[in-house]
C-alpha cells in the first residue's frame, strides 16, 4: 500500500514489509514502524513543494484570497492550453535530488492566464507523485497495482485528487480522518500504553470518505506525462 501526505510538501511511503528494499531509483529506504521489536520497512520519496505552490499563488502572486479558491480558478482553465509549473522553488526532491534547480513555467501562450497557472500548480502535485510511484514500482514490482491513500490539507482538493488518479491511472482513496499521520502517531502511543487495540483491529476503523477513479483516456495521459517529463528535463541543472 502507498500513502502520501499532502501539506506544504509531500511525503510518500510504500510499505514493503519486513525486508528492507534497496532503491536503485533515488528513493530512501526507511523504517515505517517497529512493534514488539519487529520492523516494517518502506520506500520513501519527498516532494518539496505541494501545497506551498498554492500558497505562492495566494501570497506572492495574490491571484486567490484563500487556498481553497484555487479549485474554482483552476476549473476555469482552457483545456487547450498546456501549461506546466515545475515548482523547484527550493530545488527538486525525489527522485531528482537537484538542490540547484529553481521553479519554471513552460507552455505559455498569449491565451495563458491565472486560471491556467492555478491548474498547473495543482497538476504539478500529480506529476511529482507519479515520478515517485514510477520509481517505487521500478524498485518493487509488487507495487504495480497499488491504491494510493492520501491525507493532509491539500487532499481536500477534489480537483487535485482527481488529476492525481488520472495521471497515476490508479485509484486514490481519501479518508474521513484527513490527518492520518497524527492519528497514527496517537495510536502508537496509545498502543504502547495498553489503551489501544492490536494493529489489525485498529486498521478496521479506517473509513474512506471518497475514492477518485481514473477518468482520463490513455492518449491524453501519455501526452500530458510526456510534456511534464520534458519540462523537468529543461529545469534540471545536471543530466540524469
Amino acid at each position: 500500500m502507498m500513502k502520501a501526505t499532502y501539506g506544504t510538501g509531500c511525503f510518500a511511503l510504500l510499505n514493503t514489509g519486513t525486508e528492507p528494499v534497496a532503491s536503485h531509483n533515488r528513493l530512501l529506504t526507511t523504517v515505517a514502524y517497529q512493534l514488539a521489536g519487529r520492523r516494517t520497512y518502506a520506500l520513501e520519496g519527498a516532494i518539496f513543494i505541494a501545497g506551498a505552490a498554492v500558497q505562492w499563488l495566494r501570497d506572492a502572486l495574490k491571484v486567490i484570497s484563500k487556498a481553497p479558491d484555487v479549485n474554482a480558478l483552476a476549473a476555469q482553465a482552457d483545456p487547450a492550453e498546456h501549461v506546466y509549473l515545475v515548482p523547484g522553488f527550493v530545488g527538486l526532491g525525489a527522485p531528482w535530488w537537484d538542490a540547484q534547480a529553481r521553479g519554471a513555467i513552460y507552455g505559455l501562450t498569449r491565451k495563458s492566464g491565472v486560471a491556467e497557472l492555478a491548474r498547473a500548480a495543482l497538476e504539478a502535485v500529480g506529476y511529482q507523485t507519479r515520478d515517485l510511484l514510477d520509481a517505487m514500482r521500478a524498485d518493487w514490482p509488487e507495487a504495480a497495482q497499488t491504491v494510493l491513500r492520501v491525507d493532509g490539507g491539500m487532499a481536500a482538493s477534489d480537483v487535485a485528487m482527481q488529476f492525481l488518479a488520472d495521471i497515476l491511472a490508479a485509484p486514490v482513496d481519501r479518508p474521513v480522518v484527513m490527518e492520518t499521520t497524527a492519528l497514527g502517531a496517537a495510536y502508537l502511543a496509545g498502543f504502547a500504553a495498553g489503551v489501544c487495540p492490536e494493529p489489525a483491529q485498529f486498521a478496521t476503523q479506517w473509513r474512506r470518505e471518497r475514492r477518485f477513479e481514473p477518468d482520463m483516456d490513455q492518449a491524453t495521459r501519455e501526452r500530458k506525462w510526456a510534456g511534464w517529463q520534458d519540462a523537468v528535463r529543461r529545469t534540471l541543472t545536471q543530466e540524469r
